[in-house]
C-alpha cells in the first residue's frame, strides 16, 4: 500500500498505534558544536571520533543558585548544550531549584516537557491544574517525588518560614521551555491591551497598572 495511503487507512480507522514522535537516533550520540554558526532544531554536533568523557560531565549543578537574584526568591539552574553538550539529541533536561525560605517558584509552564522534581531539603507544596481546572497538590519532603504532566501549569512553594528548600528536577526535553502565567499576561512584550485584561480579569486600568509594577513591567 502506498505510504500516503496506508496513513489515510490508519488516520480513517482510528488506530490507536499510530504515533508522532522524535525519530531515534541513527548512532549512539551527538555531542553539541556550541562553536558552529548553524542554526538548526538541536544543535550541529561534533565528529563522534572527538567525543570525550569531559562532553557526559556537569558540575553545573552543584552549586547553590542565587534566591535574591529576582524578586520572588528562586532560582532555577539548568543543564544546556553549553555545560553538557553530551545531552544533545537525548531529549532531557536537569534542574538544580533553590527557593528561599516561604517562597515559591511561580505558577508556569514547560510547552515542551514533562518534569519530576525530587525534593532534597525542606517541605515544598507542589501542584498543577489540569484542563479540567482541578488541582492535584502534595506535600514532599526530602525523599519525596511529584511528576507534572506536559504543558500543565505548576508551582512550587517552600513551606518552611525560616530555612532554604533545595530540589531536582528532570525534564523530558533538552529544550523544555518555561512560560511564568502572571507575566506572559501582564508583562508581555509588546503589552496585551488593557481592555482585554480589564475584560478577562474583571479588574480595573488601576489594577492592570500596579500589577504590571509588581511584576517588573
Amino acid at each position: 500500500m502506498p505510504l500516503k495511503l496506508l496513513n489515510l487507512h490508519y488516520f480513517r480507522n482510528g488506530n490507536k498505534n499510530f504515533h508522532f514522535h522524535n525519530p531515534d537516533p541513527l548512532q549512539d550520540y551527538y555531542i553539541a558544536d556550541t562553536k558552529s554558526p548553524l542554526y538548526l532544531n538541536g544543535a550541529p554536533y561534533l565528529n563522534p571520533t572527538l567525543a570525550h568523557s569531559s562532553h557526559f560531565t556537569t558540575s553545573a549543578l552543584a552549586k547553590a543558585g542565587d534566591t535574591k537574584a529576582n524578586q520572588f526568591g528562586f532560582n532555577v539552574t539548568l543543564t544546556t548544550l553549553a555545560n553538557l553538550p553530551g545531552i544533545n539529541t537525548m531529549g532531557l533536561t536537569m534542574a538544580h531549584v533553590d527557593i528561599a525560605a516561604d517562597d515559591l517558584i511561580l505558577p508556569h509552564s514547560h510547552p515542551r516537557a514533562s518534569k519530576v522534581t525530587i525534593c532534597l531539603q525542606g517541605v515544598i507544596l507542589v501542584g498543577f491544574v489540569d484542563t479540567s481546572n482541578r488541582l492535584f497538590t502534595q506535600k514532599l519532603e526530602p525523599g519525596d517525588s511529584f511528576v507534572f504532566p506536559r504543558g500543565l501549569i505548576h508551582f512550587l512553594y517552600n513551606m518552611e518560614p525560616e530555612k532554604p528548600a533545595l530540589a531536582i528536577s528532570g525534564l523530558s526535553s533538552q529544550n523544555p521551555g518555561a512560560q511564568i502565567a502572571s507575566r506572559a499576561v501582564f508583562v508581555s512584550n509588546p503589552p496585551i491591551l488593557e481592555v482585554v485584561l480589564e475584560k478577562a480579569f474583571q479588574i480595573s486600568r488601576q489594577d492592570i497598572a500596579k500589577i504590571r509594577k509588581n511584576l517588573g513591567g
